[in-house]
């Protein structure tokens, strides 16, 4: 075993939490903070609530609501400038991963200055950013713990991953109630994108044995409560088991990194603007099977981890047993089997694959892929080419 390092920022987790959220702010020594989020967080009523809570403690704030899903290299810039101009010290993200990637990315720019393309990549930040509070409304990203911060360059249509130890919030705040306004379908992309952060963080080529841990703890969750969490919100189990598996699979990945899953859908996400949860989920198993080989003991865990019986198979059996967990799981919560049903065309692969093997989630893939054998997976996933085929190699 080798030297490794594990960072968290400080976390509080639990219902009504969101009630921590300026004594929070007061301890980071907020004076007017910046609190990005976006509409559809503004509707169900959680940026009302910090506000409040906000003006409790007498912090002034500047409410910018930008971002679109997917966010933007231009729309961080608009973000910045709001942030200088109204005299920010801190920041708050409330939402998805989109809203809390921007206000990281907003952060880093007022700090560092430049444009967030040239951060793209690993420890490109040298200046400390501003106070940093970020409260998820959905149980999937884990950018609230991160190290990430991902962000549509819009003239390459590609997502930027930009990774930095600066970038991981000092406080994340987990309220479980904020996951009682998604609807089924936002609950299921999410819900497969922290399956996917959890399964890629553990079979990385980064992983330790503290991220496995938190890796397996939230596959068994995910497998025992994504489910339920998708056919009520109002399950308030199943929403805590859901917040905190997102949680666990954000820590594990934040120090583990990802793989080819999240390479290929940073490419999806920026040339179409898709839902990441869903790419994810149509991408996952066929990523699972080519990299397969590279660590069948694992692969029997995850199987194990998913509520597999893998009792007296064969290691390559179990491992199998989990793949087709995976694809069972997204079968159940209704998202579509194919790249093909979200209007990806053939003639963008080559695109896509050029730009997927560059991306520095594929640095820590088990499994080493060219941009040809990038460019199979997708057609696998578009269902232009079978599984022998796509890894005969």
């Amino acid at each position: 075993m080798g030297i490794f390092k594990f960072m968290t920022p400080e976390i509080i987790f639990g219902t009504n939490a969101l009630g921590q959220i300026g004594e929070s702010m007061l301890r980071l020594g907020a004076k007017k903070v910046f609190v990005v989020s976006d509409a559809g967080v503004v509707r169900a009523g959680w940026v009302e609530t910090i506000v409040r809570h906000l003006k409790a403690c007498r912090l002034d704030y500047c409410l910018w609501t930008e971002p679109t899903p997917n966010p933007k290299d231009y729309e961080v810039e608009q973000g910045v400038r709001a942030y200088i101009e109204n005299g920010c010290n801190s920041v708050i993200g409330v939402g998805g991963g989109s809203a809390i990637d921007a206000a990281k990315a907003v952060a880093l720019l007022a700090a560092n200055g430049g444009e967030i393309r040239g951060y793209e990549g690993v420890d490109l930040v040298t200046r400390p950013l501003p106070p940093m509070v970020m409260v998820p409304t959905t149980a999937g990203s884990g950018s609230e713990v991160s190290q990430f911060a991902i962000i549509v360059h819009s003239e390459r249509k590609l997502k930027m991953t930009i990774v930095s130890k600066s970038l991981i919030p000092d406080i994340a705040i987990i309220d479980p109630q904020t996951l009682m306004t998604m609807d089924a379908r936002l609950t299921a992309y999410t819900g497969m994108d922290a399956l996917t952060h959890a399964i890629e963080s553990y079979i990385s080529l980064a992983a330790t044995p503290l991220t496995e841990q938190y890796s397996l703890q939230a596959m068994r969750l995910i497998a025992g409560y994504l489910r339920p969490s998708a056919a009520s919100r109002h399950n308030r189990e199943a929403k805590e088991a859901m917040a905190m598996a997102s949680l666990q699979a954000g820590i594990a990945f934040s120090n583990s990194i990802l793989g080819a899953v999240h390479a290929m859908s940073h490419q999806l996400g920026g040339l179409l603007d898709l839902p990441h949860g869903q790419i994810n989920a149509i991408l996952l198993p066929h990523v699972m099977e080519y990299n397969l080989i590279s660590a069948p003991e694992k692969y029997a865990h995850i199987a194990a981890a998913l509520g597999e019986n893998v009792s007296g198979l064969s290691q390559t059996q179990a491992a199998r047993k989990a793949i087709q967990a995976v694809k069972q799981l997204a079968l159940d919560l209704d998202i579509p089997g194919s790249l093909a049903d979200v209007s990806l065309e053939a003639h963008q692969l080559d695109f896509l694959s050029g730009n997927a093997v560059q991306d520095a989630c594929m640095i820590t893939n088990p499994r080493d892929l060219e941009a040809e054998e990038v460019k199979r997976l997708f057609r696998q996933a578009l269902g232009s080419e079978d599984a022998c085929s796509a890894n005969r190699n």
